[in-house]
């Protein structure tokens, strides 16, 4: 249950005094994860598109980094929102204190249609994202950024412009060595025209971008088309869907894709889709399927899973997901010899929404 809390706030000046109301809304929700991992790909606190294959191990984790907090701020037509949660930081360590800094999600203010600061980017349509235990479910084939923008919005369309960055590596010397590109002169932001349409029936969203990467280097304009559906289909049920193509590099798979490879720009292809069921008012499940393959670098990942959620009350689920992953990148030239894997995982979820 959302907290709600009303203050006004009292601006003193000379000699009028000016008082104003802030409407504050607390949310988030606490999390805890045991995860299971036996495969030959090395372990990872979620799926992302990336991943090493190693020697063959089974491995246990208990976890609550993904417990998240945040905070609404309404005042007239301003609105603004901040998230913090604690994935990816090991300040701690198992041997004591299992202690994870917090990271900052979202910290963002919207006015009239404009909005400002690090969001989701506007290549996300957050309603196509599937119900998972697993974080973010099959990243693999998903548009999955936040970063900072400034977006203008209308009842259809979104114009934005957002941090520029060069995810990649440089052609190889003399020596046939490459080197991360160096990205100290990203200076042109990257562009992102998005259309929307949504009904009963559900909602589809397209996007197109455009970039200017590695400006300091190869000097290479790319560019990409996406699209994110939630489809309605029986009583309860929806259909999600993602599909992606083109120079999208780090926006599209997470680490499943760079936007510059030995000094050539990538084009990928990437999908996922998630079938939620309902089995009762209380109890669900869903289905999903993610992947991503790269036409410069040779990669092959994709992820796949089944789960089953049930409300113990209106603010507390728990659920249980099986899935695989698995990495099946060609053999090439340019990227050598490369082992193949794959590893299955059982995790159990419980969540407890603010």
């Amino acid at each position: 249950m959302k907290k709600y809390l009303s203050c006004a706030l009292i601006c003193l000046s000379f000699p009028a005094i000016t008082a104003y109301a802030t409407n504050i809304e607390v949310g988030g929700f606490l999390k805890a994860n045991a995860r299971y991992v036996d495969g030959n790909i090395a372990f990872q606190d979620s799926w992302s598109g990336g991943g090493q294959v190693v020697q063959a191990a089974k491995r246990t984790q208990f976890s609550a980094q993904e417990s998240r907090f945040n905070v609404k701020l309404n005042h007239e037509q301003i609105f603004g929102f901040a998230e913090i949660d604690f994935v990816g930081s090991h300040q701690g360590n198992p041997i004591i204190s299992n202690s994870y800094a917090p990271r900052l999600r979202h910290a963002f203010i919207q006015y009239q249609g404009i909005t400002a600061g690090q969001t989701w980017s506007t290549l996300v349509n957050t309603s196509s994202f599937a119900e998972t235990a697993d974080l973010g479910g099959p990243l693999v084939g998903q548009a999955m950024v936040r970063q900072a923008q400034f977006r203008f919005s209308t009842a259809h369309w979104q114009f934005a412009l957002e941090n520029p960055y060069t995810y990649g590596t440089t052609s190889p010397d003399n020596q046939g060595q490459t080197q991360w590109i160096d990205t100290s002169n990203d200076y042109l932001p990257d562009a992102i025209i998005r259309y929307n349409l949504e009904g009963d029936w559900g909602n589809v969203s397209l996007s197109s971008l455009i970039r200017y990467l590695d400006p300091d280097g190869s000097q290479q304009w790319g560019g990409g088309l996406s699209m994110g559906a939630k489809l309605f289909t029986y009583a309860r049920d929806d259909l999600r869907l993602q599909l992606h193509y083109g120079n999208l590099g780090r926006y599209v798979g997470t680490d499943a894709a760079k936007d510059i490879f030995n000094g050539e720009i990538e084009t990928s292809l990437s999908g996922m889709f998630a079938y939620r069921h309902f089995w009762t008012d209380h109890s669900r499940s869903t289905l999903f399927y993610g992947r991503t393959t790269t036409e410069v670098e040779q990669t092959d990942r994709h992820h796949w899973g089944i789960n089953l959620f049930t409300d113990l009350t209106p603010g507390l689920s728990v659920g249980i997901e099986l899935g695989r992953y698995e990495i099946e990148d060609a053999s090439s030239e340019a990227a050598g010899q490369r082992p193949q894997g794959a590893s299955n995982y059982a995790q159990l979820s419980m969540q407890f929404s603010l």
